[in-house]
């Protein structure tokens, strides 16, 4: 049989494997961070009636350009936002690949700072970019003052700021946001796959889109639309930046029915975003949970929740200043023991860490009392 050894792969890939979390058939399904609710009916309906509009001209090419629905992402996105500057894909990560198609590419880099989206790096390498992994403090947490200096050491041509961040779960200061578009020689991308989970108060990158053409903000549909399985990701940026990205995107690379389906969300996004305000509560109440049995836990603004396997007794119980620090416990067998109850969470790689997604009331009752096994 021949393997991928006998075949003439780049060297650079070698070695690797593809990017996924397990998919395993267990009771409570909480490692991917999509939302647990089902799309409602009216929804269903709506979908299927749009996508049943459509099936008579499949032998045409869809709109290579999807303008009717980057109209309708510009007009959910709000911020005087026009559809010039939005531009639409196959999920949040075909965006980035686009942009490190048109901004990076051989000779020049990207950086990130790690931990952050393990999908980077690996985009990074398909287009030929060099990857720089930038550090963060010992909590996880990025000032503006630690990421300028290490941009201004690297100098990069594309740097990735996430917000929410994966898998620490919290939402950037927008100061930090700022301080890198000021020392930035390039283009700085604002990942905020996870915006409509953050907490009340939290700025978006698009607010200060005005007057930063090399600033890029990224959303996806697959989170809080619960619309993972569509796969529509969408950028907000200057003119320029969406004129760019068209010159490397594959010729009609949006299908009919995923632009169909996805206008059809949008118009029904009050049902679809209904579940949001329940998806944090649960979030919300892991954190104070888990922080009240002793184990670190990341603050959060996203639907899932970094914490360490490992209770530390000497936090005092249900602070609410716990941050993350040093790994403690091995959080392999935390996993194991948590898949073994019928729980399946992310293991991101962190010594002492796992993340889990907030779901439904349900799925949070079995998480935390597959939790107590490890105790």
């Amino acid at each position: 049989m021949t393997t991928m050894d006998d075949l003439p792969l780049r060297d650079d890939l070698r070695g690797l494997t593809p990017y996924g979390a397990p998919q395993l058939d267990v009771a409570v399904r909480l490692n991917t961070n999509e939302n647990s609710y089902p799309v409602p009916e009216p929804v269903v309906d709506a979908i299927g009636k749009a996508l049943a509009a459509e099936l008579r001209d499949l032998n045409r090419y869809p709109d290579r350009d999807a303008v009717a629905l980057r109209a309708d992402l510009a007009a959910y996105l709000g911020h005087g936002l026009t559809v010039d500057q939005v531009w639409a894909a196959n999920g949040s990560n075909e965006i980035q690949q686009q942009l490190l198609q048109a901004f990076g590419g051989p000779g020049r880099t990207a950086l990130g700072f790690v931990p952050a989206y393990s999908m980077h790096p690996l985009l990074a390498l398909g287009t030929g970019t060099g990857w720089i992994p930038a550090r963060r403090g010992v909590d996880f947490g990025l000032t503006a003052d630690e990421a300028v200096a290490q941009v201004r050491e690297h100098r990069p041509d594309v740097v990735f700021l996430c917000s929410p961040n994966n898998p620490t779960g919290t939402a950037l200061d927008p100061a930090v946001v700022a301080a890198v578009l000021d020392e930035a020689p390039g283009m700085v991308v604002v990942d905020e796959a996870y915006a409509e989970f953050a907490r009340p108060g939290t700025v978006s990158a698009l607010a200060v889109l005005p007057g930063h053409p090399r600033l890029v903000v990224t959303r996806t549909m697959s989170k809080a639309f619960g619309f993972a399985g569509g796969r529509l990701g969408y950028l907000a940026a200057d003119p320029a930046v969406v004129a760019a990205v068209q010159l490397v995107r594959l010729p009609y690379h949006l299908s009919a029915l995923t632009q169909a389906a996805a206008r059809a969300a949008l118009a029904h996004r009050d049902d679809l975003l209904g579940t949001v305000a329940a998806i944090m509560q649960q979030r919300d109440r892991i954190v104070a949970e888990l922080r009240a049995r002793g184990h670190r836990v990341a603050d959060s603004d996203a639907n899932f929740v970094l914490f360490q396997v490992a209770g530390d007794r000497q936090l005092r119980r249900g602070a609410s200043d716990a941050v993350p620090g040093p790994g403690a416990g091995d959080q392999a067998a935390a996993w194991r023991t948590l898949l073994e109850h019928g729980v399946l969470v992310r293991d991101v790689g962190l010594p002492g860490w796992l993340r889990v997604t907030a779901g439904t009331p349900t799925e949070t009752d079995a998480f935390l009392s597959a939790m107590e096994k490890l105790s």
